[in-house]
């Protein structure tokens, strides 16, 4: 067997290596050897958009469907054809050898319906050695640390001298973004699994701690054991309809593993949706002729930047994270999508690790102010359909953050060229409005997102204008039986004296009180409980705050947290921006016991401390921490710069 002090030599020997210094924080500082690809070089619009196909199911029946999925490497055409292919992660069928693909083949399920999927760590290479990470993993950070043993592990770590920092088996657990899941089905970041490879070392920790509870949880449920290198979640789809996806979720390193690839989308359906025909159809459902059309797509936006070769190149560290410099959509830069003239459904997914996108559709790919030409019409957010349609001219997306939206080509004639164009900006987002308050992203590069052409209809549109929808209002949440108040703080960690976010909850006098991952749980509200969270923003950036397990609803905003949340939040939400010096106002209901996590979604930040444990107690259980009867909150101070 390997042992740790082998783990140098084994990392050099196998596997696509990115020559980049752990904690590097400036987009292009690489190794001796490695260039950095110019984004700007890159032809734009020469490849069509790729449409995730449905993933292949092991079996589908009345009581459930089923699906064996693993994580693989292997080369993509991400760059324009004739260009290098790129080294990358995804998942597929493992039946289905063909179905890998960045971004995944996307779940098609039904509400109540419920979905079981085995999820295979397979990152190893032919031989059956493990793949050490594409990307730099700083070990020094609170994270899985498999080469801890099982007495470390989810501990902080150690480097080894490696300039790329870990390089042992790559620690996997998959998260279900958006579902109402049960503990041991939610990915948590300490249930991670190692695959099954010949060389693992002999001290390395084969799995997470939370992993063996999990497991036994699941068997106890189901009478089903995983397997070594693998772990069997079941997702009972008791929710409305809505645009969930499935991501990696490791403790301490999900920026990596997912900048990597591993990430696909999730799309339920059925009960509580609109009948056939009403909205753009159809979407990418099981068995689809290889010429079948779309109307429904789902639209994956990342960033990424690469080498000159063509491989991934991480354009920042945790604590001072960078973006892509190139757009990447559904696995490609810059792709193209002929449309016929009628209605589209988009899915948008803001997939990105930390880049804030605010999109419009414009008939010009540079020209800055972008000046909208035709209504993006929202239907619905994370948790499903909105009261209403609401028409924007730009939708904004943090992280994570979806929006189910129609554009109507109808009247636009045949042979004109739109382009989906972003305006977030290249670093930092604070709000406010591009070009006033910050500016917009470069129009050269990662300010354009994709092109429409536009072509004559070879049928009748049946669908609904959007104008004209008649949606499903989400029921109401219960009445709250307590608030929460939580803050999210920013302090110097370190002698380099760098910058750590961090979420904590309030002291007596309104001031932040920040707090770790391991420090002790303070939210535990009692299943059934409704609670409304205060969140309140010490900080200068604004956060896409995640919650598990619960769709929320957005009741406020602004310094009071009283200001009105906008028309496209109105719906229910798993992820809500939480902007600079303002309180975030939100309700949610924790009907599920067990283990959960609330975080920001900018990755980065996520691995490096900004991430809480969530519990919900069994009925009963003593409440705790941050939180206080119903009433008016104190006022807020300063943010405090110390944990204590």
């Amino acid at each position: 067997m390997v042992t740790r002090r082998g783990l140098l030599a084994a990392g050099a020997a196998g596997g696509a290596g990115l020559l980049v210094p752990a904690g590097s924080t400036a987009a292009g500082r690489t190794l001796a050897g490695t260039a950095t690809l110019h984004a700007a070089d890159i032809p734009k619009y020469v490849a069509p958009l790729r449409i995730p196909p449905a993933m292949p199911a092991v079996s589908s029946g009345p009581e459930r469907d089923t699906y064996v999925i693993a994580v693989r490497q292997f080369r993509q055409q991400i760059l324009p054809p004739s260009w290098p292919r790129t080294t990358v992660w995804g998942y597929g069928s493992t039946g289905h050898p063909g179905s890998f693909g960045y971004p995944a083949p996307s779940i098609v399920a039904r509400v109540n319906h419920p979905v079981r999927v085995t999820w295979v760590n397979q990152l190893v290479d032919g031989r059956g050695d493990f793949l050490p990470h594409l990307l730099p993993v700083d070990p020094t950070l609170h994270w899985a640390n498999p080469a801890g043993g099982n007495t470390d592990r989810d501990q902080h770590g150690h480097r080894d001298g490696d300039p790329r920092g870990y390089r042992g088996p790559v620690p996997q657990v998959v998260h279900l973004h958006g579902g109402h899941s049960a503990q041991e089905s939610d990915g948590h970041s300490e249930a991670w699994f190692l695959p099954v490879a010949r060389d693992l070392p002999s001290d390395f920790a084969v799995c997470g701690s939370a992993y063996d509870e999990f497991r036994s949880r699941f068997g106890e449920r189901s009478s089903l054991r995983w397997a070594p290198g693998s772990a069997t979640f079941e997702y009972a789809n008791d929710q409305a309809p809505a645009t969930l996806w499935y991501h990696d979720h490791t403790l301490g390193v999900t920026a990596q593993n997912v900048y990597a690839g591993p990430a696909g989308f999730y799309l339920l359906g059925g009960a509580g949706d609109l009948p056939d025909g009403v909205l753009p159809g159809p979407g990418p459902a099981h068995d689809d002729p290889p010429d079948a059309r779309y109307h429904d797509i789902p639209l994956m936006i990342q960033d990424r930047s690469f080498t000159a070769g063509g491989d991934l190149l991480y354009p920042g560290g945790h604590s001072s994270p960078g973006t892509g410099s190139t757009i990447v959509v559904n696995g490609r830069t810059w792709p193209s999508l002929t449309v016929q003239r009628r209605r589209y459904r988009f899915r948008l997914l803001n997939g990105c690790n930390n880049r804030f996108l605010l999109l419009s559709v414009a008939a010009h790919a540079t020209a800055r102010p972008a000046r909208p030409v035709l209504p993006i019409w929202q239907i619905g957010s994370d948790g499903g359909f909105l009261p209403e349609p609401v028409s924007h001219e730009r939708v904004t997306l943090g992280p994570a953050q979806r929006a189910d939206v129609i554009v109507d080509f109808t009247d636009v004639p045949a042979g004109t060229e739109l382009y989906l164009v972003n305006e977030g900006p290249d670093w930092a987002y604070r709000g406010g409005r591009p070009g006033v308050d910050f500016p917009p992203a470069d129009p050269r590069t990662t300010g354009q997102v994709l092109r429409f052409v536009v072509t004559e209809a070879t049928g009748p549109d049946p669908s609904v204008p959007p104008e004209q929808l008649r949606l499903p209002a989400p029921p109401q949440l219960p009445a709250a039986d307590r608030v929460r108040r939580l803050s999210l703080n920013e302090r110097m960690s370190g002698p380099s004296g760098s910058m750590v976010m961090l979420l904590g909850t309030l002291d007596e006098r309104g001031r932040g009180r920040p707090m770790r991952w391991s420090d002790p749980v303070t939210e535990q509200p009692t299943l059934g409980a409704t609670e409304v969270w205060e969140v309140r923003n010490f900080t200068r950036l604004a956060h896409p705050i995640h919650l598990h397990q619960a769709q929320f609803e957005v009741l406020g905003r602004g310094h009071s947290g009283r200001v009105q949340p906008a028309a496209g939040e109105r719906g229910r939400m798993d992820t809500v921006l939480a902007y600079p010096w303002e309180v975030t106002r939100i309700k949610a209901q924790f009907d599920l016991p067990g283990r959960y996590a609330w975080h920001c979604h900018l990755l980065e930040h996520e691995d490096n401390e900004m991430m809480r444990p969530l519990n919900v107690l069994p009925r009963g259980g003593a409440e705790a921490g941050g939180g206080g009867s119903l009433g008016t909150p104190p006022e807020a101070g300063t943010a405090s710069t110390d944990v204590g």
